[in-house]
């Protein structure tokens, strides 16, 4: 055959098999289409978005309006990406009156699963309600006591606020691995909704006794920590992505962290904080695309531990 008869038949001959290709990237559908994880809440039946916001630190912000104002479009963001739950403190700075004056610019944007907490020492009732007007929302979806503070006079307000309609879940918190042993025995002894711990890819303590037990007591999980404050992302940015981050569509590291976080059966939603609109629908990408299975949760908590 001629060369210039080749060259005139060569699209022909290449085309059968690049307009399969191309059909087969076409029908894949890509990742900001597919529906986000969600899990169901077992005590109520009620359906959330494994990924939520928290407050921590990033909406502490006092009276600075230019940061109102950012901490206000990252809640537009993350609402637009598909969350829901946002959680905060009293102990968190002026982040409850921040949530709430974002609440109030976004009038319209999908109810918020509003989860707070209760912290003080001495009559709880005083400090939720200044919470609930902060949020400016008419009734908390959640409250925990906060790390456990007196949780003997706390837990019993919060289910009593519950009982009468005030209150649609209750739960308690803990924080860098501490009071397992006492979490432990509030969720044998106690009617909870909720238990919010730490759990990411180095701090996996909760997998041993907490995860399973909240899986048998129908208690749902909330993740804080999946970042370590930032401290688990920072050395890992400095290494390249593995392979199997493809398979589970990662395209950061902070998508992995997630990924294995809410991958997890027992975890209801992670609430990872931050102050950056990018990083919001950053970390509401990974509750789309496939998820880990057990195999490779392993894998990558081995990797990582390795790094």
């Amino acid at each position: 055959m001629k060369r210039r008869t080749l060259l005139n038949r060569l699209p022909w001959l290449v085309a059968p098999g690049a307009f399969a290709l191309r059909a087969q990237a076409e029908s894949r559908p890509k990742r900001a289409a597919l529906p986000a994880l969600t899990r169901v809440i077992a005590s109520s039946g009620e359906t959330i978005p494994v990924v939520g916001l928290g407050s921590w630190i990033t909406f502490n912000v006092g009276n600075d309006r230019a940061a109102r104002t950012q901490c206000a479009q990252v809640m537009r963001a993350f609402f637009g990406a598909g969350g829901r739950l946002i959680d905060s403190s009293p102990m968190y700075g002026s982040s409850q009156g921040v949530i709430g004056d974002g609440l109030q610019s976004l009038a319209g944007q999908p109810p918020v699963f509003s989860a707070d907490k209760v912290w003080t020492s001495s009559a709880g009732a005083p400090q939720i309600e200044t919470s609930r007007q902060l949020w400016r929302v008419p009734q908390f979806d959640l409250l925990q006591v906060h790390n456990l503070l007196a949780w003997e006079q706390q837990l019993p307000l919060l289910q009593a606020m519950k009982a009468a309609g005030r209150l649609r879940h209750v739960g308690i918190t803990t924080s860098e691995g501490r009071r397992h042993r006492e979490v432990e025995q509030i969720m044998r002894s106690q009617r909870i909704d909720f238990v919010q711990l730490s759990y990411n890819l180095l701090d996996r303590e909760a997998e041993e006794r907490l995860l399973p037990l909240a899986q048998e007591r129908g208690i749902a999980v909330l993740v804080n920590r999946p970042f370590r404050q930032g401290d688990l992302l920072r050395p890992l940015q400095r290494q390249p992505l593995p392979g199997w981050a493809g398979e589970i569509d990662c395209s950061t590291w902070a998508q992995v962290a997630l990924k294995f976080a809410i991958s997890h059966p027992a975890v209801t939603c992670a609430i990872p904080a931050t102050s950056s609109i990018a990083h919001v629908r950053e970390n509401l990408a990974a509750a789309r695309g496939r998820m880990p299975d057990a195999a490779l949760r392993k894998r990558m908590a081995g990797h990582v531990a390795a790094l």
